[in-house]
């Protein structure tokens, strides 16, 4: 494992280098933090980015494959407040998807699904309004959370997930360097009524060296 993946102790202790290997049950740092890109940045989700939310996130096709359709300014001020007090009972840890070069925003997402004592979160919750979708934002944003996820949190799992008939988030979620690990039938009832079948992703800490290198490549080639 890369030591950069490894969680410490109090001490600074490699928490793998402890007796058997054992990882400690300690509580992951959920405090507001700024995730910095060369094109996008990852700010805090507050009320502040409202306007800009409502602006460019009120497109039907953005919510196509959600359980939750948010069609109205109110909706989205909704989900807004959820995503901040599930962060305020330390569950989950949003973010603001801001456009480096024009400030921007164009979307949000977030590491909820918070398993502390497993060590184990998931990326999810992401849309990224269409003028900014198929550029470099998505695939930033995605490095961005992981970085921060094996690196700065100590997780030894990251989880992402979609529906089964949504092709375009399959593939992009492959490319990202994530295993496919099966699919949940029956898993959800979206707003439309029909019943989603969910498959799941994931990228483990002794796999994210690889992943990262893969994501820097695949940026770089953006510049």
């Amino acid at each position: 494992m890369h030591k950069l993946c490894q969680p410490f102790d109090q001490n600074g202790l490699h928490l793998s280098s402890l007796p058997g290997g054992r990882y400690r049950h300690l509580s992951m740092d959920l405090s507001p933090a700024v995730l910095e890109g060369r094109h996008v940045r990852l700010e805090p989700l507050s009320l502040d980015h409202l306007p800009g939310l409502v602006a460019v996130g009120l497109d039907p096709e953005l919510w196509r494959w959600m359980p939750i359709v948010v069609s109205t300014a109110e909706q989205m001020k909704e989900l807004v407040e959820t995503a901040i007090q599930d962060h305020q009972n330390n569950a989950a840890l949003p973010f603001a998807t801001i456009e480096r070069s024009s400030g921007k925003v164009v979307g949000t997402t977030r590491l909820f699904n918070i398993e502390h004592t497993h060590r184990r979160v998931e990326i999810g919750w992401t849309w990224i309004a269409r003028p900014w979708q198929r550029t470099a934002v998505n695939t930033e944003a995605k490095f961005l959370m992981l970085r921060h996820a094996f690196e700065k949190l100590g997780c030894i799992r990251v989880e992402l997930k979609t529906d089964s008939l949504n092709e375009r988030s399959r593939a992009a979620i492959l490319r990202l360097g994530a295993k496919e690990e099966g699919t949940l039938r029956n898993h959800m009832i979206v707003s439309t009524g029909r019943i989603r079948h969910t498959i799941y992703f994931s990228i483990l800490d002794s796999e994210w060296s690889v992943v990262k290198a893969g994501l820097e490549a695949k940026l770089a080639a953006r510049l």
